[in-house]
C-alpha cells in the first residue's frame, strides 16, 4: 500500500515493469500506468518505467478478476499476466492459487505467445495437499500446467531450488521475522533467458511492505 512513497526506492532499480499488489490508485490508465481495484487504497498497479507499452488485453475475463493480462508491446511484444490471488467466497474450490490455475485453463491459448506471470499467488506448495481448503488446482498443478507450455518458474530454474524448499522469502506474515514464506513469484516462457534473480532482504524491506521484492532481469532470444 501507499505505493507513492517507495516507488523511488524501486526506481533505482531501472526495472523496465513493476507489478504492485495491494496498490493504491495512482490515477487514470495510460499506457505507461494501469491500475485494477475495488478500493482506491488497494488494487493491482501495473507500470512501465521504459519504452513498453501497456494495454489491458481484450481477452480479459472479470471472473479472474485479479489474474489480469496485459499486452506489452514495444521492443518485444509478449503478455503479461498481472495476478493478486484472491480468496472466493462465491466457489471456494477458486479461491488463492486455485483461481490462478482456472485462469491458466482459461487464458490457455493466450499463453502459447511469449508470456510472463507474475506477482502475488498467495501460496506455497507446502500448502498443496491442505485438507482444509479442497481446490480445483494447486500450485502443483499450476507448475504442470504452465510447464507443458513451455514456461517456468524464473526463481527456481535460476537458483536450483525445488517448490515448497525455497531458501529466500518473499512475505513475512505479520511483518515478523519468524513467519517467513515464499509466495510471489514470476514464471515466462523460455523464450525469455533469466540472466539473474534477487530477492530483497528482510532489514532492508519490512519497514515499508510485508511483501519483499522479487527482481528478474530477462534477455530475449
Amino acid at each position: 500500500m501507499a505505493y507513492r512513497k517507495k516507488a523511488e526506492l524501486i526506481s533505482k532499480y531501472k526495472p523496465d515493469l513493476v507489478v504492485v499488489p495491494e496498490c493504491e490508485y495512482l490515477g487514470e490508465r495510460t499506457s505507461k500506468n494501469l491500475w485494477f481495484g475495488d478500493n482506491a487504497k488497494k488494487g493491482i498497479g501495473i507500470f512501465s518505467y521504459s519504452d513498453f507499452d501497456l494495454e489491458l488485453h481484450e481477452e480479459y475475463d472479470l471472473v479472474f478478476r485479479y489474474v489480469i493480462p496485459i499486452r506489452v508491446t514495444g521492443p518485444l511484444e509478449f503478455n503479461l499476466f498481472a495476478v493478486w490471488a484472491m480468496n472466493d467466497i462465491q466457489d471456494v474450490r477458486r479461491r488463492y492459487i486455485g483461481q490462478v490455475y482456472s485462469a491458466i485453463q482459461f487464458y490457455k491459448n493466450l499463453l502459447k505467445f511469449p508470456s510472463i506471470i507474475v506477482s502475488d499467488f498467495n501460496w506455497n506448495a507446502i500448502w498443496d495437499r491442505n485438507p482444509d481448503y479442497p481446490l480445483c488446482g494447486n500450485l502443483s498443478d499450476v507448475v504442470d500446467s504452465l510447464s507443458r507450455l513451455g514456461i517456468r518458474s524464473a526463481y527456481h530454474e535460476f537458483l536450483n531450488e525445488k517448490f515448497g524448499e525455497e531458501t529466500a522469502p518473499t512475505f513475512f506474515m505479520h511483518h515478523s521475522k519468524d513467519k517467513p514464506y515464499h509466495i510471489d513469484y514470476c514464471f515466462a516462457s523460455t523464450e525469455f533467458d533469466i540472466s539473474s534473480v534477487e530477492v530483497g532482504t528482510f532489514n532492508d524491506w519490512i519497514k515499508r511492505s510485508d511483501h519483499i521484492p522479487l527482481i528478474v532481469s530477462f534477455q530475449y532470444e
